[in-house]
């Protein structure tokens, strides 16, 4: 058996345990899509989103939040399957906000409760506007203690805090909690996000592991290491 690569594991929320809704996001643009439509329209609206910064002046910009989301918006609804783009923006503008993360993803959460079954000290480090732990447990995703869904270690929002990845010092909370169980050693602690610009470049500023949530494999020639599924951490953190 091999020996565990990781002694704790961090998350992002959004883009790793939830998604835009995409029954809200259908009645916007007056059609119906599935989960599965719309998990495929986050990933690859975000790439478009963090493509066109990469690719332009805004490639400094201080996290995904300060981008043009126009872009998301567009790439949402066509990789959905809305052909009229014209008037996506108008549409899906008028129902935009936070709170339209709360789709979970179920493949997700049920690696998530394995991982808790192996006794692994896990943790959530969100750029969030102070909505994030109570959708959390209002969907049944996690929450710290005991409730509806896995317990966690720690839920850390950004807007709470008052710093944003990829700044990192918004991972601080989260490690100062680690620490008090015990484990300090940074290299040995994963945080798998689904943002190149946020989440890779934030966790390595802060001497954590990053691992990229590519499930589309849209970053491949970027080179940084990416998993498709939190599954595939199973083999990385201990066996229960």
């Amino acid at each position: 058996m091999a020996a565990a690569r990781f002694d704790a594991v961090l998350f992002d929320a959004g883009g790793v345990f939830v998604v835009p809704d995409h029954v809200a996001l259908g009645d916007a643009l007056g059609q119906r899509f599935s989960a599965v439509d719309g998990h495929r329209a986050h990933y690859h609206a975000l790439h478009a989103l963090e493509r066109d910064a990469l690719n332009s002046r805004d490639k400094d910009a201080d996290g995904v939040e300060h981008l043009d989301w126009t872009v998301y918006r567009r790439a949402w609804a066509h990789a959905a399957g809305d052909a009229d783009l014209d008037s996506v923006e108008h549409r899906l503008s008028r129902v935009w906000t936070a709170l339209l993360w709360r789709a979970r993803i179920e493949e997700s959460v049920a690696a998530l409760w394995r991982m808790h079954h192996r006794k692994v000290p896990i943790g959530i480090v969100s750029n969030a506007s102070g909505q994030i732990e109570g959708i959390l447990a209002t969907q049944g995703v996690c929450q710290v203690g005991l409730g509806a869904g896995v317990p966690v270690s720690v839920v850390i929002d950004s807007h709470v805090v008052g710093y944003a990845k990829p700044d990192p010092r918004v991972f601080e909370p989260a490690l100062a909690v680690l620490a008090s169980q015990g484990i300090t050693d940074r290299s040995r602690i994963g945080y798998i996000g689904d943002s190149f610009i946020n989440d890779v470049a934030g966790a390595a500023a802060a001497g954590l592991v990053p691992l990229h949530l590519d499930p589309y494999g849209l970053y491949a020639d970027l080179g940084h290491e990416r998993i498709e599924s939190l599954h595939d951490l199973l083999d990385m953190v201990g066996r229960g």
